[in-house]
């Protein structure tokens, strides 16, 4: 029997895990950025952003336990949630560890079952990605997230991870992290590919052009961040953008 939870989470990818978990009616405050489900922002309150919170809005809505994650948000967040309300960190590198977040989940927010659900449905998506992938060549990428300054995914990331799960290998995962880089030196690391996320920088075909004059003989993709950076649930549909991006680089002419 579930609890009389009230939520506030300060995480978009764990806003969206706790709604397939079916516990919206317990979410009572989000971030900005919390836009899937679509509509939900209209519906739940919302305290800031995931850098910038209103700790006196979150005080005012009484929560039970407050979600955060490392990266998402910072020491000082974590330190004026805990003052308010019990608060819970995640930390997530890898794929493991998003499953263990939503199993971790399903026991706090007594929702197991669907919490379990999910979690078989990951994996066996990612057994069949795993022969799917396994003939496929390793492909050298460079993967951007900013802009002014040019920054990139690095090693220790999540967005590491997934890449090395589609066999592309990180041209900077020799450094940490989110690296500021001079696109003037790109062509000196000779990747096979170029992505530019669509977030937290919204990259769109105009970057794609400017980095075209000076990598011409490059593959250069915008692709959906949100299926490189989120985990949770958004993991349930990640696996079928994994082969349709596969599949469209193999039939990528230059």
């Amino acid at each position: 029997m579930k609890r009389n939870f009230r939520i506030v989470s300060l995480v978009p990818s764990q806003t969206e895990l706790l709604i397939d978990l079916g516990l919206e009616k317990h979410l009572i405050g989000i971030t900005k950025f919390c836009i899937h489900p679509k509509g939900l922002r209209k519906k739940k309150t919302t305290v800031g952003g995931t850098k910038n919170i209103n700790i006196d809005k979150i005080k005012a809505l009484n929560p039970t336990i407050i979600l955060c994650n490392k990266e998402e948000n910072s020491k000082e967040i974590v330190t004026a949630c805990l003052k308010v309300s019990k608060t819970h960190v995640s930390e997530i590198y890898t794929l493991q560890d998003s499953l263990d977040l939503i199993k971790e989940y399903g026991n706090l927010f007594s929702c197991e079952e669907k919490a379990n659900k999910i979690i078989k449905k990951i994996k066996t998506d990612k057994i069949n990605f795993d022969h799917f992938i396994k003939n496929k060549p390793t492909l050298k990428v460079t993967y951007f997230i900013w802009k002014s300054p040019w920054m990139v995914a690095a090693n220790n990331t999540f967005i590491n991870h997934l890449l090395s799960i589609n066999k592309f290998e990180n041209a900077y995962q020799h450094l940490e992290r989110y690296p500021e880089i001079d696109i003037e030196k790109l062509a000196d690391k000779n990747s096979d590919l170029v992505f530019l996320s669509s977030e937290p920088y919204p990259f769109h075909e105009k970057h794609l052009l400017l980095l075209k004059k000076k990598l011409p003989n490059t593959k250069i993709l915008l692709v959906d961040g949100e299926f490189f950076s989120w985990y949770g649930s958004r993991l349930l549909n990640v696996f079928d953008y994994f082969k349709k991006l596969r599949k469209s680089i193999d039939n990528f002419s230059i």
